[in-house]
């Protein structure tokens, strides 16, 4: 597809990045998309997708030098969250929020913080960012999740739900209000809580419509004691650093849902242009060649809206939540309809399993729910223009 191979050339990456790209390519092609189907009939964790991402030291690309990783461009980390989610949705956004939750630590962790666990990130743990509760979704401010400092530690009593690698991660950066703060606000902390901590267990994985290899997972805290060093930044900083870390996420998540959106795309082209009704191919029929124009021009723009806020990013940009805000929400809108659009293509055989597009299509859905629902982005947005 010449259309998307000038675009892929645009990004113009150096030398090494470029290498780790092509790498990346390679092992999401050859090892973890024929996976893919297998792993989303049993719903099994996709370990062996996890082993051949760290084989790879993937988790270093965001990390820093100083604790043992390389701290590549924003851009080539998007590319690859691309690249992985076109192949395996589940693996994308298995592996995708390890940034997510360790991002805030490298931003703002203090020293001890980073050293105690940013070297084992790079060593191959994974991570989970943990803020929904079944009392606050998109408003962050009704949860109710309670630090209460005791001497040199913090004990927590709670619970989260939906979070992505739950059960599984090796750290859960865990967001609750600090005990003694009214203002529900200013109340909201950050803390870095490990797995196997005494008063910290988890629920059952979730039976899900898509991204069903990747674990989500209720969270509970009983009375769990955490070294008062584990806290991230001041106690009642936590919403500060919340929404610096969705700014950083929501790129990520739009650039999963264009992997959706890419790998459904390139099926139904492959589809048509070999099945024939009326002893002609359906890619020759006119209304279908709109439908493909439209697919196709908008996934061209939105990859390039994608590229766009990632060199904002590593250009050193700090008010960039509009631009955020636009790309998630266009893009997981355009990987739910260009699913869709896949499906249908394919016709009755869209809606079978042993075809790829049943899947994409399940797992795109999710994309326009997570990291705050579209609804709230076009009011992130539309906001924007109010004159003050």
């Amino acid at each position: 597809m010449k259309l998307f191979a000038q675009l892929e050339d645009s990004l113009k990456l150096d030398g090494e990045e470029a290498l780790l790209l092509d790498s990346v390519r390679t092992l999401a092609r050859d090892r973890i998309a024929p996976r893919a189907a297998a792993y989303d009939r049993s719903g099994e964790f996709p370990w062996d997708n996890v082993q051949d991402i760290n084989a790879l030291g993937l988790n270093a690309m965001f990390i820093p030098e100083a604790y043992g990783g390389a701290a590549l461009s924003y851009l080539v980390y998007l590319a690859s969250v691309r690249e992985i989610s076109k192949a395996c949705a589940s693996t994308g956004v298995i592996w995708a929020t390890n940034f997510h939750a360790m991002k805030p630590v490298i931003d703002i962790g203090s020293e001890r913080l980073k050293q105690k666990f940013l070297p084992r990130m790079v060593e191959g743990a994974l991570a989970a960012l943990c803020i929904t509760e079944p009392t606050a979704g998109s408003d962050a401010t009704g949860m109710q999740t309670r630090f209460t400092p005791d001497g040199n530690d913090i004990v927590v009593n709670g619970g989260k739900i939906f979070i992505t690698n739950g059960g599984k991660a090796d750290f859960y950066l865990v967001f609750g209000k600090w005990s003694g703060i009214d203002d529900p606000k200013g109340a909201i902390t950050a803390l870095v809580i490990e797995k196997g901590t005494p008063g910290f267990g988890f629920g059952k994985p979730e039976d899900k419509m898509g991204h069903r290899a990747s674990s989500t997972a209720s969270l509970a805290f009983e009375d769990c004691r955490v070294p008062r060093e584990n806290l991230l930044g001041e106690p009642g900083q936590g919403l500060e650093i919340l929404l610096a870390s969705l700014n950083k996420s929501r790129p990520s998540v739009a650039a999963h849902a264009l992997g959706i959106a890419r790998a459904a795309f390139e099926e139904a082209v492959a589809y048509i242009n070999q099945r024939k009704q009326s002893r002609r191919r359906i890619v020759e029929f006119q209304g279908i060649q709109f439908m493909l124009a439209d697919m196709a021009t908008d996934l061209a723009m939105c990859e390039n809206w994608l590229w766009y806020v990632a060199r904002l990013v590593d250009g050193g940009a700090a008010d960039f939540n509009v631009e955020a805000s636009m790309l998630k929400m266009r893009a997981s809108d355009l990987a739910m309809r260009i699913a869709t659009d896949a499906v249908q293509l394919h016709g009755g055989y869209g809606y079978i399993k042993d075809y790829a597009v049943e899947r994409l299509m399940r797992d795109a859905k999710v994309t326009q729910i997570w990291e705050g629902t579209n609804q709230v982005h076009r009011q992130i947005i539309g906001r924007s223009f109010v004159e003050r």
